[in-house]
């Protein structure tokens, strides 16, 4: 086990904040802040599990009784199930309290919002998800709550040892075009890196940028690295080999917003050895799990979130098995997230080879929504064969949409529709890999197949209930 400081060389680049003095640097508050949340997580990404247990329900009694004070929600809910917030909570009392589901979230904000916030956690902001679900829901954060955003988020930047002094390209969505080399160097990579550090520049085009013009885009800027969406990142795969060509300098491939497939990340090492660092996090509860730069598993972000992996009994998953995601964000004052069900699951992966005592996650599945469901009522992740389609056609971009049991939607972005014959050996790759010859139906279209609000998008979506 390496337990030796990843942000040594950091330490002697730090940006100080107090005219006239370089070194030793004297950081702003914001910084000195995030420098000390880093310090002991450097520590606490060590401890065993139980230690980390105890540390976390300690910090949720805090949490519970001002939830019970100030929020008329909890206050029901704890006295519906007979908790005492004044008591040391156990891991037994903490799983008798009900889930917090998606659809209360949405309907009772006002309700479980707060009334009163402690000072100094910060003024609390709106922040509001990307509505991929269906059920658009918003809650309030505070700068406390942002703090450990941003420390997490420098944490993955330590951990995979990125170097400062590179540039950085961004692709997504809602994001302003930033395109002039001098005002990329002046900004460089925003929080929370420049809150610390000099960086090298970061550009930025929105993911409504056509993809041969990303691509062409990426070439002349030539970035180290590049964040964008594993949908997007596919498309552009696909537009480099297309050329012939791919941006030299790049090197690695950060992640975001969508399930990561192994698929990709293959592609990617064929690609040149281009390394892809994937991220799971949401807007509601901030950065949830981050790739092990040892060995590739998503560790979670216990010092942030109690995160559960549940069965449908409700009980907690064992290695290798799949289960709903809740989450409880032990620093948000403002609107509690407590058992919060997400929607989202996660495959429980083994204890970590690299001695972290962070809990390991071996893939993140996705939403329930993008589970097939089969004639007798059983949901399975699905695969669909996609990495061989290019053998019937040129397939430039799929989605498929589960309308019933007995009627999946196979949308296809295509210069000219496939041909009897080659709808016929499509039907059979997708047969083959969902395991069960559902009725497929095919439907063409020549543009790019729409995403979400938040630029997400599904490559498999089921509309059964």
């Amino acid at each position: 086990m390496n337990k030796s400081l990843p942000d040594t060389d950091m330490l002697q680049h730090l940006r100080s904040a107090m005219p006239g003095i370089v070194w030793p640097a004297i950081p702003n508050q914001p910084a000195a802040n995030i420098l000390a949340l880093l310090q002991q997580l450097e520590q606490s990404q060590w401890w065993p599990q139980e230690k980390m247990l105890e540390k976390q329900l300690a910090q949720f009694a805090v949490l519970a009784a001002h939830a019970y004070h100030h929020s008329p929600f909890f206050r029901a809910r704890f006295d519906q199930v007979g908790l005492a917030v004044n008591q040391p909570w156990s891991a037994a009392s903490f799983e008798k309290i009900p889930l917090l589901t998606r659809a209360e979230l949405m309907q009772a904000a006002a309700q479980i919002n707060c009334r009163s916030v402690p000072r100094e956690h910060g003024a609390a902001h709106e922040v509001q998800t990307s509505g991929s679900t269906g059920q658009m829901i918003s809650v309030l954060r505070t700068e406390a709550s942002q703090l450990f955003w941003l420390a997490l988020a420098m944490r993955d930047h330590l951990w995979h040892q990125r170097d400062f002094s590179a540039s950085l390209a961004v692709i997504k969505a809602l994001t302003p075009s930033m395109d002039d080399p001098q005002i990329a160097a002046q900004t460089g990579w925003g929080h929370p890196a420049t809150l610390l550090l000099d960086t090298g520049p970061s550009y930025a085009q929105p993911l409504s940028m056509d993809v041969a013009q990303q691509a062409g885009w990426l070439t002349r800027r030539n970035p180290h690295y590049l964040l964008t969406y594993p949908s997007n990142l596919g498309a552009l795969l696909d537009e480099f080999e297309k050329r012939g060509n791919f941006p030299s300098a790049l090197r690695q491939v950060r992640t975001i917003g969508e399930t990561l497939s192994d698929e990709l990340r293959e592609r990617c090492r064929q690609a040149g050895g281009i390394e892809v660092v994937d991220m799971y996090s949401s807007q509601e509860a901030g950065i949830v799990a981050l790739q092990c730069p040892a060995s590739g598993l998503y560790h979670v972000q216990s010092e942030s979130l109690l995160v559960e992996v549940l069965n449908d009994d409700g009980q907690p998953c064992k290695p290798g098995e799949n289960g709903r995601i809740v989450i409880t964000d032990l620093h948000n004052f403002a609107t509690p997230l407590i058992r919060y069900e997400i929607r989202d699951y996660a495959e429980v992966g083994p204890p970590c080879p690299c001695g972290r005592g962070l809990p390991a996650l071996a893939r993140i599945m996705g939403r329930r929504r993008n589970m097939v469901v089969f004639p007798n009522g059983e949901r399975h992740w699905p695969l669909v064969g996609a990495y061989r389609f290019r053998e019937v056609a040129a397939i430039k971009q799929y989605q498929a949409i589960q309308h019933a049991p007995d009627d999946i939607e196979i949308r296809l972005v295509v210069e000219h529709a496939l041909s009897g014959g080659q709808e016929t050996r499509l039907t059979a790759l997708i047969h083959s890999a969902l395991g069960h010859a559902f009725p497929l139906r095919f439907s063409y279209f020549n543009q790019e197949l729409p995403k979400s609000r938040g630029g997400k998008f599904e490559e498999f979506v089921s509309l059964v209930r």
